[in-house]
């Protein structure tokens, strides 16, 4: 796509190139690109939309990472989100940002309204749209303007990265809605989109996206990197010391850390000197503050800390949990708090589902629970204890293992899943 200098809204966003022989922050900066890598994309135009703000969304990276990944590899990416208007920057990555209000319906639709603009003003020079299931009222129907623009225009890509995570029996009237909405909008993506991701094959068929609208799968990762400080400063207990276990993320009910809380409890009753620290915030944040309080300090609850903050609170813990239990919205996921714990280093105690199992298999780092109530976590709990010997020798083989996890793997089979179906659908035509 060609931009005129005088056009603020995305000059100097849809083309930047990530150097990965400069300091990581420098990067992440866009900077124009005026011709393809040798190998890459060819210099192909994308516009990504996240329907949030990217400064406070806790899954921030999934976009972000990706966005300077795929500029590396050639492409063209303007990652739209909600912000201040304009071009911003956010840990060191340029993404254009659109104004919405607070009040929530209405804040939706004038965002995307400015999203049509903005796509309207190039909309014969772009070659892709990549949205999720918030956007497809307002950008599915825009499949019908490409006769009026004598077949010109961008194919819209509608991509899955996770389920409604809620149980119905506890969702408030508000989540319900927005449950029903976007399972609605998933049928609609598969029938009205030109292409589908997902997130892992679990969510592909979770969603039933018909095999022939499916273009690929993409999963989470991480930068190995931004966690290495977490190896560097951790200290292994020693027999009789202590053993520092850490959850930091979303503290929902459905994630089953009441449960986990309980099997620590236990532990500690029988002997095994154990402290749990959990990070974050949800629904069951002041339920577990409650228990943390009652627990004689062997349970600790804190506040959410600023992403750059975790590789060293991941450092001062030795074991990381993921205490999830085998519902589909877990099953079909893949956490990138998991590929966060082996990257800095650390064993991992997780329930035995498919989530967990596609990424660890066999791998030493692991600790498994093979059920996830509290007598299932409380065994998998004594294993850890009784293998204690072994923390270290574990964090290395997750260390190890993460290589296959990263960000820079996710963005390669996201871009070859983008370009094959760009393939695919221009063949047909």
């Amino acid at each position: 796509m060609r931009l005129p200098a005088s056009d603020p809204a995305l000059t100097g966003t849809l083309s930047a190139a990530r150097d990965p022989t400069s300091r990581p922050d420098e990067a992440r900066v866009a900077s124009p690109l005026t011709a393809a890598s040798p190998g890459s994309c060819a210099g192909q135009d994308l516009v990504w939309v996240y329907t949030g703000d990217l400064a406070s969304a806790l899954d921030r990276v999934t976009w972000l990472e990706t966005t300077a990944e795929l500029r590396a590899l050639g492409w063209r990416v303007t990652l739209v989100a909600v912000g201040q208007g304009g071009q911003e920057h956010i840990d060191g990555v340029e993404i254009h940002t659109l104004r919405r209000p607070r009040l929530y319906l209405v804040g939706q639709a004038i965002f995307h309204l400015r999203l049509l603009g903005l796509l309207a003003r190039h909309w014969r020079s772009l070659d892709l749209v990549l949205f999720h299931s918030m956007s497809a009222p307002w950008l599915l129907p825009l499949r019908w303007l490409r006769p009026l623009a004598a077949g010109r225009g961008p194919l819209l890509v509608m991509d899955t990265r996770t389920l409604p995570m809620t149980v119905p029996e506890l969702e408030s009237v508000r989540l319900r809605v927005l449950r029903h909405f976007h399972n609605g909008m998933e049928r609609v993506g598969n029938a009205l989109a030109d292409g589908r991701l997902a997130i892992t094959p679990g969510m592909a068929e979770a969603v039933a996206i018909p095999p022939g609208k499916l273009w690929g799968l993409w999963p989470s990762g991480v930068r190995p990197e931004t966690m290495s400080v977490a190896r560097e400063i951790r200290v292994w207990p020693a027999r009789d010391e202590t053993i520092e276990v850490i959850y930091i993320g979303s503290m929902s009910y459905e994630r089953n850390l009441g449960a986990f809380c309980q099997a620590v409890e236990r532990a500690v009753a029988r002997g095994l000197t154990i402290r749990l620290t959990l990070i974050g915030d949800g629904t069951e944040r002041d339920d577990l503050a409650r228990l943390a309080a009652q627990s004689k300090g062997c349970i600790q609850v804190l506040d959410p800390v600023p992403y750059r903050e975790i590789p060293a609170c991941l450092g001062r813990a030795h074991v990381g949990v993921l205490p999830f239990p085998d519902a589909e919205m877990f099953r079909v996921s893949s956490f990138i708090k998991l590929f966060e714990y082996l990257a800095a280093g650390m064993p991992v105690l997780a329930t035995r589902i498919a989530a967990h199992t596609q990424v660890l298999g066999d791998c030493r780092c692991a600790f498994w629970a093979e059920h996830w109530d509290a007598e299932g976590l409380l065994a998998g709990l004594c294993q850890l204890w009784e293998q204690r010997d072994t923390l270290a020798e574990r964090g290395e083989a997750a260390a190890i293992r993460v290589g296959d996890w990263t960000w820079g793997a996710a963005a390669r089979k996201l871009s070859d899943a983008l370009l094959g179906g760009l393939r695919q659908v221009r063949g047909r035509s």
